[in-house]
């Protein structure tokens, strides 16, 4: 791999697109921005989350159609939150683009299936592995671990080996 591939600028074009016009519709609702390798990500206020996403996939010149994944972060040991990040990417336009919330534990997010299907089974994923509810999605269940499974394996606080349970004779033992 090249070095410049690894330094991508970014055109005047995406430039104006992915932070002009975005911070300009949202304003506030655009926390922070930063760019990292040609890539731009927002971090985003929780309630316009579902908005925002709508306006990049609808907007003709922007055309975020396929949302390649929504995953969960535990960041409770350094910014006392979860993250919610939104990868997307325009298929037209070949270009990507990184939407993030935070949120505090017991917090729920707007669900994005009503404008990405996929998001379906990200959204659940999620939700299975650190215990993020997305609000108005249309079968919020774990899709890995077991109804009755205690926990959400992806937090940091779950330890390595999981807890001792008919599934984990081996795990640690949970404290009462």
């Amino acid at each position: 791999m090249e070095v410049q591939d690894l330094e991508k600028e970014l055109s005047p074009l995406q430039y104006s697109l992915l932070i002009t016009k975005i911070k300009g519709r949202f304003g506030r609702s655009v926390l922070e921005t930063s760019v990292f390798r040609g890539e731009i990500t927002h971090l985003v206020e929780k309630d316009a989350i579902a908005d925002i996403c709508n306006f990049v996939k609808r907007e003709s010149d922007m055309q975020f159609n396929f949302l390649s994944d929504v995953l969960g972060v535990d960041c409770r040991s350094s910014l006392s939150c979860f993250e919610v990040v939104y990868h997307l990417y325009s298929i037209k336009n070949k270009m990507r683009l990184r939407l993030k919330i935070r949120i505090k534990e017991d917090e729920t997010v707007p669900s994005v299936t009503s404008v990405w299907r996929s998001a379906d089974f990200a959204e659940r994923e999620t939700f299975d592995m650190f215990g993020i509810v997305f609000d108005g999605h249309p079968n919020m269940k774990r899709i890995y671990m077991p109804e009755d499974w205690e926990g959400y394996p992806l937090r940091k606080d779950y330890p390595l080996v999981g807890y001792k349970d008919e599934y984990n004779p081996f795990g640690v033992e949970k404290k009462a």
